[in-house]
């Protein structure tokens, strides 16, 4: 087995796998008992696996444990606490912008993303930045309001 090295939620880790290209998805939920990060379609297209690969939202169930190796990782459970949780998470506490919830990693992961490169973003770059997470429930106008809110938090 091979040994990969990487820092996730500000901690260094090192993981074992027998395979290079094996998700890091599953590395995550199965190795490090993170479990914010779902499998959802497994093909990269509906968002819910996504977390932070150096600060940009990346899919965890297309990222392989190899491509991680070295890089830094945020999962949601990195982003805040339940008693001290980041503005993103707050907002969309605040906006009550989850229903079923199944999304929501992935909106807020793709969120933190954005507010990381543009501070005071527009509702249409902030629906461009969302467009590959998919929402079955119809939350959109109060994730759209929870973004606009943390980018003035």
């Amino acid at each position: 087995m091979a040994k990969y090295s990487f820092r996730v939620n500000r901690r260094a880790v090192s993981v074992e796998s027998w395979d290079p290209g094996q998700p890091l998805l599953y590395v995550l939920r199965n190795s490090l008992g993170l479990h914010a990060a779902k499998f959802g379609c497994g093909l990269g297209q509906c968002g819910a696996c996504s977390i932070l690969i150096d600060g940009k939202v990346a899919r965890s169930c297309m990222t392989s444990v190899q491509q991680a190796s070295g890089r830094a990782i945020t999962t949601l459970e990195g982003l805040g606490t339940p008693e001290k949780p980041d503005p993103i998470q707050a907002a969309f506490i605040a906006e009550q912008a989850a229903q079923c919830g199944y999304c929501t990693n992935g909106m807020i992961m793709a969120a933190k993303s954005l507010l990381g490169e543009t501070r005071n973003p527009t509702p249409e770059r902030v629906k461009q930045a969302l467009g590959g997470n998919l929402c079955r429930c119809g939350t959109h106008t109060r994730i759209l309001s929870a973004v606009l809110r943390a980018a003035k938090a």
